[in-house]
């Protein structure tokens, strides 16, 4: 009598919980959104979430507040979204960083990025381009590799910092090409670009919007790009890829929710999301950003992607013995 009293009683729990789910869905959204980016405003991800959370506020009828919450390479304001409540009202723009890079060179995270994050859509890319100095003796990539495998150890790559992208995307290049190059780390890339200019450093993987400037202004040689198809935003570099079968390398940008947030509502907010990155207004500021908005796809292929990647990343990690520190 009381397994029976008690399976009643769970059942009726569970058709409670259904139920304020289904009306929580219902009534979605009815108040602004808090956006949290894990990253400082004015940076590209912040730019990229203005940009996009202004035309997903205009599609769900409610504005979506940029919340700003840097640190620990994107880990805090990550781990703020993980433990907010699954309503739908608090939204996190995660980036390879956060989801892929960060659980293989961060020995303790406060978040599982599978476990702690329920996946909505992935918006955009961001790709880079592999820079050389103007007088570099290599004019194509596959000439760069044949250079630096006559100069072993003698050739040098410049990044923005241990387990950061760029470094793992030098490190990629390197596994894929089988080249020596030693790394040299800078707080920045930015501050990596004078050295490059001036022939101290041999080559940089930087993001395209940074990179090209220096290329269109003479200072700078792009030998390729990291996506595997050409960029519109750079439609005459050609892709490393087709030197290095199989190279990739993004910046990826995707929305994630709380764990638990309810499949309406997930929904929703993927709909609103694919429909503002085909508006062509957001498509024009996006490439000024140099940011290639994702094609419209669903919760599940996003994470699909992201799973990926992450693979890809621990894989390198772990072969190249690649910390943080």
């Amino acid at each position: 009598m009381k397994r029976i009293q008690f399976l009643q009683g769970a059942a009726v729990a569970l058709l409670c919980m259904a139920a304020s789910s289904a009306s929580l869905a219902q009534g979605y959204p009815n108040k602004p959104i808090r956006l949290i980016v894990p990253f400082p405003a004015g940076g590209a991800t912040d730019l990229f979430a203005r940009t996009l959370g202004q035309k997903m506020g205009e599609k769900l009828g409610t504005q979506l507040i940029i919340d700003n919450k840097p640190g620990a390479g994107g880990a805090i304001g990550s781990d703020q979204a993980a433990k907010a409540p699954a309503d739908g009202y608090t939204l996190l723009l995660a980036t390879t960083s956060t989801h892929s890079i960060g659980p293989a060179v961060v020995p303790k995270l406060p978040y599982d990025t599978v476990r702690d994050f329920t996946p909505i859509a992935h918006v955009g890319d961001a790709p880079s381009i592999m820079l050389v100095p103007v007088d570099s003796p290599a004019k194509s990539v596959r000439e760069w590799i044949a250079y630096a495998q006559k100069n072993p150890g003698k050739l040098n790559y410049a990044s923005s910092g241990n387990g950061t992208i760029v470094q793992l995307t030098a490190e990629l290049f390197k596994s894929q090409a089988g080249v020596f190059v030693t790394h040299i780390p800078y707080k920045g890339t930015a501050l990596a670009i004078p050295d490059l200019i001036s022939g101290k450093v041999d080559v940089l993987f930087d993001s395209l919007p940074t990179g090209m400037p220096h290329v269109r202004d003479g200072r700078l040689r792009a030998l390729g790009v990291t996506t595997p198809k050409r960029s519109p935003l750079a439609p005459e570099l050609p892709p490393i890829a087709d030197t290095l079968p199989g190279f990739e390398s993004n910046t990826w940008f995707g929305f994630y929710g709380p764990k638990g947030l309810p499949a309406d509502i997930v929904a929703r907010v993927n709909k609103a999301a694919n429909e503002a990155l085909a508006d062509p207004e957001v498509k024009e500021k996006l490439s000024r950003l140099g940011i290639e908005p994702a094609a419209a796809g669903t919760p599940e292929q996003f994470a699909r992607m992201v799973a990926a990647d992450a693979a890809k990343w621990k894989r390198i990690v772990v072969e190249r013995k690649i910390t943080n520190e």
